[in-house]
């Protein structure tokens, strides 16, 4: 009589191989034509106020296209003419000068070392003092542009303005004889917040124990800060740095304060674009300077994510 054959044992997979994987399967059940309803309107919202306008801004950025006139209702194809015309424009080269030293003054110096300062410090005070300059920190982030901008020209204003009476010096019009050095305090006290809220979660990475070792050993407070704290945050610097530069590159408030005056002293790119758009009516040439702006952005994005993956 012969025996009942044994079950095939199961295939080892091969040395060095994890064990194979089947075709993904559909965990929820919805199917595709489900999981598509789910995020058709996400896809519906994204296309129509993110993609729909760049592909626009790129068309109308090679043709003629006016706010007024025959170019308005037919606008003719004139190629990289506006590209041209960019590139040898000497006030595009003059916001585009000003909009890096916003960004760098205000940034990547201002709110990234006054963000730490503020993390830094407030980790050992008493909860009720953090959670208030918390409070007034983020409040100065939430307020609308509008509402910021009218109390900052009340700040700086010449006749009656609340730095003029803090330092006696009557009728100095700061916005006007130091345009960007008033933009620069502006940007850095309102945008501040964000580097504040991801600096103080960062710290709470460092080991205190590492921290505790310093101070025994007698290690100086920078010391500390280069040898123990910056290396566990150092991914989270660059995070911030490359977020708050490019908000800072794309901000619009500086319009609400100088709206790129005097002469041209304060007008940042974003400002020289409203400025060629609606007041000059050339949005073809607008466009392509918009276009222009957006590959410097993803320039700046790439450099920042090639210097993160070198971190990790």
């Amino acid at each position: 009589m012969t025996s009942a054959s044994a079950p095939p044992a199961p295939a080892k997979p091969a040395p060095g191989r994890g064990p194979a994987r089947g075709p993904a399967r559909d965990v929820a059940g919805l199917g595709i034509g489900r999981a598509l309803g789910f995020v058709a309107p996400a896809l519906l919202l994204i296309g129509a106020f993110l993609i729909f306008p760049a592909l626009w801004t790129i068309y109308i950025g090679v043709t003629n296209y006016r706010l007024t006139g025959v170019e308005a209702v037919s606008p003719s194809i004139v190629g990289l003419s506006n590209y041209t015309k960019a590139l040898n424009d000497a006030l595009f080269h003059n916001a585009l000068w000003l909009t890096m030293l916003f960004v760098l003054g205000s940034a990547i110096i201002g709110q990234n070392i006054l963000g730490f300062t503020l993390a830094w410090i407030l980790r050992r005070t008493r909860p009720a003092v953090r959670r208030t300059v918390e409070g007034f920190t983020l409040l100065a982030w939430i307020l609308p542009s509008t509402v910021v901008a009218y109390l900052w020209v009340a700040f700086y204003d010449r006749d009656g303005g609340t730095l003029n009476s803090l330092l006696g010096t009557p009728g100095t019009a700061w916005l006007i004889d130091y345009p960007m050095i008033c933009l620069v305090v502006f940007n850095t006290w309102r945008g501040t917040a964000f580097s504040m809220m991801l600096y103080s979660s960062a710290l709470q990475a460092v080991p205190p124990s590492q921290l505790e070792s310093a101070r025994m050993v007698g290690a100086s407070g920078w010391q500390t800060l280069r040898d123990v704290v910056f290396p566990h945050i150092r991914g989270h610097v660059l995070t911030n740095t490359l977020l708050i530069s490019l908000w800072t590159a794309n901000d619009f408030s500086p319009f609400l304060l100088t709206k790129g005056g005097p002469n041209h002293e304060s007008e940042t790119v974003p400002v020289y674009i409203y400025n060629v758009a609606l007041q000059g009516g050339e949005l073809g040439y607008s466009s392509a300077i918009s276009f222009l702006l957006l590959i410097a952005n993803l320039l700046v994005s790439l450099v920042y994510l090639r210097l993160l993956r070198r971190r990790a």
